[in-house]
């Protein structure tokens, strides 16, 4: 294995890379994210989450497809904005409730495509989607989508809590497989029976309620190591993480593994007196979990292999979303 290569890998994927603009938008939305004074939680995590009353919050999150992934299979793309808003949902202990979509479209074929993964990623999620909007004579084929959840407001999983001393899970579905167009999407939820996929959403719930974990998102585009980062950044600490504590599918290169888009994956931390219950919980819906690492004070992510040692990410020089750069 050699650490320096996957490192540089990690750095330089596009996943990691296309965030970094991210700040020029919060930037320019921070005097107007929380005019009306209920939303208590903003840029930085899963989901925003408004307040509604004294126990419970709205979640509402967005979520635009990468157009690559359309070009290459639009009833996966289709399919893919469902599990991707659902998930934004679930990671921080909220329950899904409706969605809305904007598809434009310059080929009908394509657009009947997207449409039939959309219709089948919510029956796979048991989530609606209650309406939208149609562009037909667009030069471009684009789908976004938004989601709304509803949370107890007090017991969020947000990526705000993550405390040194703390320990780092990964927790991932390791059955399932490459998608054969878009090797770098881990599909475990596709083929997979309505009730085990459902199951694995509805235990987040319950870890969130237990109040198990102190910080957690869900692995998407910039893979494991580098939604544990943004988590690190919103959190203002580091981690330093073992590669091979990290659950992996034995299929799969460690260069493909560390970048993949898990169908149902996480990143947790949390206290050692909880790993263990968090840990049955996971196991019960198929859910292989490891503590790989622990949260430290100093602000760098440490990736550390038989011995060796890099950092990935240093928040004063190569943050993904440098959020609290003022």
């Amino acid at each position: 294995m050699d650490l320096d290569a996957l490192v540089d890998t990690i750095q330089s994927f596009e996943g990691v890379l296309r965030k970094n603009s991210i700040v020029k938008i919060t930037d320019s939305l921070k005097e107007v994210y929380n005019i009306n004074g209920k939303t208590f939680i903003g840029f930085g995590d899963d989901s925003s989450a408004i307040d509604i009353n004294d126990d419970k919050a709205i979640l509402v999150a967005a979520d635009g497809i990468w157009g690559k992934l359309i070009d290459v299979d639009p009833y996966w793309a289709g399919y893919c904005s469902i599990l991707v808003n659902v998930n934004d949902i679930v990671a921080m202990g909220g329950e899904p409730l409706a969605m809305v979509n904007i598809l434009s479209v310059k080929d009908k074929n394509v657009g009947d495509e997207i449409i039939k993964g959309v219709v089948d990623g919510c029956h796979k999620f048991n989530v609606p989607m209650v309406g939208g909007h149609f562009h037909p004579d667009a030069d471009y084929n684009v789908l976004d989508v938004s989601i709304v959840g509803i949370a107890d407001k007090n017991h969020l999983i947000t990526s705000f809590g993550a405390k040194v001393k703390d320990k780092v899970i990964v927790a991932i579905d390791l059955d399932g497989r490459q998608h054969p167009k878009a090797p770098l999407n881990w599909d475990t939820t596709l083929y997979k029976d309505d009730e085990i996929v459902q199951s694995q959403l509805k235990a987040m719930k319950t870890i969130a309620k237990l109040d198990l974990v102190s910080a957690g998102k869900d692995i998407s585009n910039p893979g494991i190591i580098g939604t544990l980062e943004m988590l690190l950044e919103s959190s203002t600490c580091g981690a330093r993480v073992y590669l091979e504590k990290i659950p992996k599918n034995d299929n799969v290169s460690w260069k493909d593994w560390l970048r993949i888009y898990p169908g149902s994956g996480f990143v947790f931390t949390a206290l050692e007196e909880n790993i263990n219950e968090i840990k049955k919980l996971l196991d019960e819906v198929s859910l292989e979990s490891q503590v790989v690492g622990e949260i430290i004070s100093d602000k760098k992510l440490y990736l550390n292999y038989d011995g060796n040692e890099k950092v990935v990410f240093n928040q004063e020089k190569n943050p993904i979303l440098n959020l609290n750069h003022n």
